[in-house]
């Protein structure tokens, strides 16, 4: 369980240094890998993402760090990291909810859909504070842990990114 939360201005300088390596990937995407990159980004949130995190909450209890990020971040976009990831805005983890419901995690109470990787495995913030990741691209099959924490699971990400220079 992580042993602090979640801060902004973490989030914002993570952020900052995701947005520096994608802005020196993408000029030498090409050249590098021999096609041409998908729209790589991470979006800053807005008073629309805001609204949406805020009827998130309403409709289920969340982890206050995940709480954080959408505060800070809508959403993001990395399709040509690795083999793809995608956070997924705080609207698109209402409607997966009222569609499939929390993730079924053994020992979360509460375990919320919130990012993707391009094989379509999913990754579930529980209210312990853990990220978890789906053992195959199924909302019904088994969750593993991915990492301490959701500012563990960014370190992660911020890491596969610079990765890709």
């Amino acid at each position: 369980m992580p042993s602090e939360r979640l801060a902004v201005e973490w989030v914002r300088s993570w952020w900052e240094q995701a947005d520096a390596a994608l802005t020196k990937l993408m000029p030498a995407f090409l050249p590098t890998h021999g096609f041409a990159p998908g729209h790589n980004t991470v979006t800053l949130a807005t008073d629309d993402s805001h609204r949406a995190t805020d009827a998130l909450v309403d409709l289920t209890p969340i982890p206050s760090d995940l709480t954080t990020l959408y505060w800070v971040i809508s959403e993001a976009c990395l399709p040509d990291v690795d083999s793809g990831y995608f956070i997924h805005s705080a609207a698109t983890a209402g409607r997966h909810v009222r569609e499939y419901g929390p993730a079924r995690i053994e020992g979360e109470s509460t375990a919320l859909v919130f990012a993707s990787d391009g094989a379509g495995r999913l990754f579930a913030i529980g209210d312990s504070g853990q990220v978890w990741k789906s053992t195959t691209a199924s909302w019904s099959d088994d969750f593993e842990v991915a990492a301490a924490g959701l500012q563990h699971f960014l370190e992660q990400l911020g890491r596969r990114i610079a990765n890709q220079l």
